[in-house]
């Protein structure tokens, strides 16, 4: 689609949000929730724990809510101030389903025919799969627009979803003749292991729903723990590179750095300049005093706010009020500029 000729005039913001499935994770950690941690200061932003997205499968009612409690005090350990930045659920914001179906009714079917995304998850059997998982990028476009957020971190596996929030959003722009209404959402590319991969595959995503607990370090995973999954963690007989280009055809030993540079902080050439022609072991006994330093505090944290679920509901519920106020004038222009009443 062409770009607008009069473009979004409003304030920058920045909404993201974390699917409440269970068993969170270092990628989780560094792909998402410790880059929050940097952007609080540079935006408005809101966090929000999706629980209408993670309902597009089956989930254990029970299990849903202590997921979704998880995630937002994982957001808060990390260390997302829920006085700057706005933590809620999504299902306790009603703008997020309402826009939603209005998206619906914007985009095309052969936008979402071409998600793969759906296809990966629904597989062969997609007769099967809900209407949920299939329509989900359109709720996707509604928690971002809902917002009028201008800036949206994600990686690899979600700019297609991006880019369908772009097309949404224009083309309701131009089908109302309401230019610049919708802001374009932008991607915030994050830094080094945006994209952290299996300690049993480096060339598979690291994953919750992975067989093997020692393909991933969970965030509630203990020092032990921890420095057991690292040890065990596949690697390749060749020490390890002197340079970036060494990494090529060498998933193991990229992701390994790559995880110790996200960690530290630190460019990943300086970090394969520090290990260049070391064993893995070296290096994996390194990063494991480095994980631990920095997850340990987190699941510390983490149980301490698990173990009072009213305080932590009550910042769920205050953020959700926040969002609301946010929220509502947008959907309610939204409904008017569409003609209901």
């Amino acid at each position: 689609m062409s770009e607008q000729t009069i473009t979004y005039q409003g304030p920058e913001r920045v909404f993201s949000g974390v699917q409440p499935t269970g068993n969170l994770h270092l990628g989780n950690y560094l792909g998402a929730i410790k880059r929050f941690v940097d952007l609080q200061h540079e935006y408005n932003c809101l966090y929000c724990v999706v629980d209408l997205h993670a309902i597009t499968v089956w989930q254990d009612p029970r299990e849903l809510r202590s997921s979704t409690r998880e995630v937002a005090a994982a957001f808060i350990a990390a260390g997302v101030d829920p006085e700057r930045s706005i933590i809620f659920n999504q299902s306790a914001v009603s703008a997020h389903a309402e826009l939603a179906w209005i998206f619906n009714c914007v985009a095309r079917m052969g936008w979402l025919n071409r998600m793969t995304q759906f296809k990966d998850k629904a597989g062969k059997d997609k007769e099967n799969a809900s209407v949920g998982l299939f329509a989900y990028p359109n709720l996707m476009a509604a928690d971002i627009l809902a917002y009028k957020a201008t800036h949206v971190p994600v990686g690899d596996d979600q700019k297609q979803h991006l880019e369908l929030s772009r097309d949404i959003a224009q083309k309701f722009n131009n089908d109302f003749d309401a230019p610049g209404f919708f802001p374009l959402p932008e991607p915030l590319i994050a830094g080094p292991a945006t994209r952290v991969m299996s300690l049993r595959d480096g060339s598979a995503k690291m994953s919750k729903s992975e067989k093997s607990d020692h393909s991933r370090i969970n965030l509630s995973d203990d020092a032990d723990a921890i420095a057991k999954k690292f040890k065990k963690a596949k690697s390749d007989p060749d020490l390890l590179p002197a340079s970036v280009d060494g990494l090529r055809e060498r998933p193991e030993a990229e992701n390994l750095l790559g995880i110790f540079a996200a960690l530290s902080d630190r460019a990943i050439e300086d970090v394969v300049e520090q290990f260049a022609g070391q064993q893995f072991s070296s290096l994996k006994n390194e990063l494991t005093d480095l994980a631990i330093s920095v997850l340990e505090p987190i699941r510390g944290e983490m149980d301490k706010l698990l173990a009072d679920q009213d305080e932590l509901d009550k910042v769920l519920a205050s953020g959700a009020g926040r969002a609301d106020e946010i929220a509502q004038p947008i959907l309610s222009e939204t409904k008017r500029i569409v003609g209901l009443i």
